[in-house]
This record gives structure tokens, C-alpha cells and sequence, in this order.
């Protein structure tokens, strides 16, 4: 939720055109509203899986704070809440974008890819990747090069990132019955495809730059950044263990990808106002 917010809200920032602050806070609040509403239809379609996994257990739904049918009721209409808001305080392509991220996230995610394949988290990883392009959008009422690029980093990042937390909670995974990728193609090969996605993920975070979208200070951030998740990436593939507590790369690239996340947009935003 909060790179949600905070990548939303960079991708408003980083739009080269004026902004209310009250409309600002108001699209940026309806990112955070829809995430929220995804989260919780989220919740409550995967309640069983949840109650088998240590990390989950403690959710509402299988703690027993909540019932299903409240929570349903609860998705359902903070979804329609924060698109009707969005349509209102922005413009109709920014909630129509808002409502497409929610769906994707719900039906696409959740309910179809989730429970079937091992590239669940490669397609349904574009849920995540909408916040930037709906703030940017909010803003300037259109889709250009920068924000389509933004999606694209977030889109290729959110492989590595997962796969890097699932292989040291691969048992959670493979006793609830969810086909994540350590599960059901191996360690091996989970720490293969990870170097792998860092390679289309770096070219993506970069690209601005080269083309000429931002200036140095995002360059410089980006090539640094980078480097280091690459360096992270390959510590991650060069290591052998097969027991969580023995994988220390794995941790250590899972951590580092929030902050990579963090920093890279927020150099962007840095990048945008100081060199206006």
C-alpha cells in the first residue's frame, strides 16, 4: 500500500503541468482507496489460502475479526467510491484507468491466475504497476512516453521483488497450493528467472533517462540504483542454499527492492521540480 500511494503520487508530481493541491490529495487519496478496495476483494476471494499461510493467518477474514460478506460488501463499495471520486475530482481516463487497475487486480490476479499458473505474479504484476500512470494521468488528462515507462519498471520489478520474498516462504506457498514459482519450476530456476527480469527491468528504469524524458539527477539515481540491484540479483543467483534461513541474498534483494522503488521515483519527482 504505501509504494502504491507513493509511486501514485510521484507519477502526479512528476507531471509537467500545475496541480491543485486539493484535487492532488483527492486523486491521490483514490489511488489509496481503490488499492485498499482491491486488497480487501483480495482477502476475501483468498480467505482460505490465507488461513494456511504463517504470514497471513493473522489477516481479519481468518482471524475471525471479520465475516466474508462484510468484507465483500466492504471492496465492492470503496471500489465504486474511489473510481466515482477519481471521475469527479480528475477526469474520466484517470477513473476509467483506476477501475481497469481494480478488475485487473481482483479478477485477472486474484481469481484467475493466482491458484493456476507460476506467471501469476509476471502478468498479474501490472496491477501494481498502474498507480504512477493513474497520478500522471489525474494531472494532465493524457497517456505520454514517461508515464507508460513508469508502468513498465514497476511491471518488470515486481517479479524479481516477489519471487526473491517467495523462495524463503516457498513452504507457506506450496502448502496452501499456490503454483508460485520455487514451487512448482524450483530454487534454481526461481533465482535464474530473477536475473533474468532485472536485465528488462534495468533498460526500463534507464530509458527515460536516455531518452531524454529526465535529466541527470534521475540518470545518476537510476545507473546507481541499478547497479546495485544487479549486483543483488547475481548474489541471489550465485547462491546454492535451499533452506530460508541459510538464503541472506534472497532477504537482502526482497529489502532492497522497496527502497529501489522508493528512491527511483522519488528521483524522478526530485529530478522534475529542480530541474523545471
Amino acid at each position: 500500500m504505501s509504494l502504491v500511494v507513493f509511486t501514485g503520487l510521484c507519477g502526479l508530481l512528476a507531471a509537467p503541468v500545475p496541480v491543485h493541491p486539493v484535487l492532488g490529495f483527492t486523486a491521490v487519496l483514490c489511488i489509496a482507496l481503490g488499492a485498499g478496495a482491491a486488497g480487501a476483494l483480495n482477502q476475501w476471494y483468498e480467505a482460505d489460502l490465507d488461513a494456511k499461510m504463517k504470514r497471513t493467518a493473522s489477516r481479519p477474514l481468518p482471524a475471525g475479526r471479520m465475516t466474508r460478506q462484510t468484507a465483500l460488501h466492504f471492496g465492492v463499495g470503496l471500489s465504486v467510491f474511489s473510481v466515482i471520486l477519481m471521475d469527479l475530482a480528475a477526469n474520466h481516463l484517470a477513473a476509467a484507468i483506476l477501475a481497469i487497475s481494480i478488475l485487473f487486480y481482483v479478477i485477472v490476479y486474484t481469481v484467475w491466475l493466482k491458484r493456476r499458473t507460476a506467471q501469476n505474479i509476471v502478468i498479474g504484476g501490472a496491477a501494481g504497476a498502474f498507480p504512477p500512470l493513474i497520478g500522471w494521468i489525474a494531472a494532465t488528462g493524457q497517456i505520454s512516453a514517461l508515464p507508460v515507462l513508469l508502468f513498465a519498471i514497476i511491471f518488470l520489478w515486481t517479479p524479481p521483488h516477489f519471487w526473491a520474498l517467495s523462495l524463503f516462504v516457498r513452504t507457506d506457498y506450496a502448502n496452501a497450493g499456490v503454483p508460485m514459482l520455487p514451487v512448482v519450476a524450483g530454487i534454481t530456476n526461481t533465482r535464474r528467472q530473477i536475473a533474468l527480469y532485472t536485465l528488462p527491468m534495468i533498460a526500463a528504469a534507464i530509458a527515460p533517462w536516455v531518452m531524454g524524458l529526465t535529466g541527470w539527477i534521475y540518470g545518476i539515481a537510476s545507473v546507481v540504483l541499478n547497479v546495485i540491484f544487479l549486483a543483488l540479483s547475481l548474489a541471489v543467483l550465485a547462491n546454492k542454499a535451499r533452506e530460508p534461513k541459510e538464503m541472506k541474498p534472497e532477504k537482502r534483494l526482497f529489502g532492497f527492492s522497496i527502497l529501489y522503488l522508493f528512491a527511483i521515483f522519488g528521483a524522478l519527482v526530485i529530478d522534475a521540480k529542480v530541474l523545471v
